[in-house]
């Protein structure tokens, strides 16, 4: 036992990266390899992981089960990591290879990652944004109005009953509802977003237990994934989610003849993003920054783009002109790209304009009120099941049955490949 001990693997030519799943274009991972020995001179192996949930790769690093060189949380967990003296600082020097990162990472990134809540440290000099997206409401435009989409009060019209689908995400749900509660304080300069995104008391808790729970009597669902499947076959008609799976579904909808939408209510609304870190106890910290310079690298950045659907952290002149679709009218995204970047057609599901994002805020970490958080949200949520929902559930079991059973008769020598969606579960 002392001989092993003793015995440590040599990790000067192994990377190890822990990623969300379907979070990258995989070829890219053997190009890194061959970059960093072109870079550097020295082999690098790549080892690549990947979760499902924040909670489940902090609870690895946490306590020490695997040592990752590099991973990509969310921020508030990025927040968190920082807090708790669990990432190192990034160093930026290079040598002679171009520091993508500070070149091209888009201002609105930066900026945002400044507000990040770090116990007085600035998480931009921590981690580096990788992708991001906004929370609003994607709604069919054949039963609900443009107005009527405008509002997150929208989500608790009786007109709709039945008709709607929540994420089952706390805190993406409560973040939006404050500042909806909140509007008239933000309208008359009480108070801003971004100090809302601290409000954590127990009245406000109760105030969008209250909200929610008059929404619950409209809700078909409850949902981490499903929801866009829904509503491209009409059978919901309003949904709160994210910006990326409002995409997918209004791309999927217009071919079948749906029309669906998406906004970021007028009240407010809050963005997300995740971000490459190097965790405290890194063995290869030296790969791990190349790792990130790699991935900010505009070509990079494309593929990665291309590949994933989700909507990248950098603000490359290159990766913007890659995303010009031109029977789009044109916005202002200068905010993203720069001064120049007034009048650019682009999807603004994707890239919300200037005004539009002059409304967006970012979450924190809830911290030692999490569990307050999850309190209020079993509140709303309950023991119950609409009707809708229970079909929806049955549904789902007799596929998953007829499936066991259609795999019980194939030959055990017969292969079948799938190519699916799926859905990072961020919350």
């Amino acid at each position: 036992m002392l001989l092993f001990a003793g015995c440590k693997a040599d990790r000067s030519t192994v990377l190890k990266v822990y990623n969300w799943s379907d979070y990258i274009d995989e070829t890219a991972i053997e190009e890194f390899e061959s970059w960093y020995e072109e870079q550097t001179g020295e082999k690098v192996k790549v080892i690549y992981q990947t979760f499902d949930i924040n909670e489940t790769m902090l609870s690895k690093i946490e306590r020490g089960h695997e040592d990752f060189d590099v991973v990509c949380p969310s921020d508030y967990i990025i927040e968190r990591m920082i807090q708790n003296d669990m990432l190192l600082p990034l160093d930026r020097d290079f040598g002679d290879t171009p520091n993508y990162i500070d070149a091209n990472l888009s201002p609105y990134v930066r900026a945002m990652f400044d507000k990040l809540q770090c116990g007085g440290k600035n998480a931009n000099d921590y981690a580096v944004g990788y992708m991001w997206g906004t929370t609003g409401i994607l709604y069919n435009a054949k039963y609900v109005t443009d107005e009527e989409a405008s509002s997150w009060d929208v989500i608790r019209n009786p007109k709709f009953a039945d008709k709607i689908f929540i994420k089952d995400a706390p805190r993406d749900v409560y973040s939006q509802i404050i500042l909806y509660l909140h509007q008239k304080d933000i309208e008359e300069g009480r108070v801003t977003a971004d100090e809302l995104m601290n409000y954590t008391c127990e009245e406000d808790l109760a105030a969008v237990e209250g909200f929610m729970k008059q929404v619950k009597e409209l809700v078909a669902g409850w949902e981490a994934d499903f929801g866009k499947d829904q509503m491209t076959q009409e059978l919901g008609w309003l949904n709160l989610t994210w910006s990326g799976d409002a995409v997918w579904a209004i791309k999927e909808g217009a071919d079948v003849g749906v029309d669906l939408r998406y906004v970021c209510p007028k009240e407010g609304f809050t963005v997300w993003f995740d971000g490459w870190v190097i965790p405290k106890y890194a063995q290869n910290v030296k790969a791990a920054k190349y790792w990130i310079n790699f991935m900010s690298r505009p070509d990079i950045v494309i593929r990665n783009v291309d590949v994933t659907g989700y909507v990248s952290a950098s603000g490359a002149p290159e990766v913007m002109e890659a995303f010009i679709e031109e029977d789009r009218e044109p916005i202002d995204v200068s905010y993203f790209f720069g001064p120049e970047a007034t009048s650019v057609k682009l999807d603004p599901v994707l890239y919300p304009d200037k005004e539009t994002i002059s409304r967006s805020t970012i979450e924190h970490d809830w911290g030692e009120h999490t569990a307050d958080l999850v309190s209020m949200w079993s509140g709303v949520k309950g023991n119950t099941m609409n009707f809708t929902t229970i079909i929806i559930l049955a549904v789902a079991a007799l596929a998953i049955i007829a499936l066991l059973i259609a795999r019980m008769r194939k030959s055990s020598h017969s292969t079948k490949k799938y190519s699916g969606k799926n859905s990072r579960r961020r919350r």
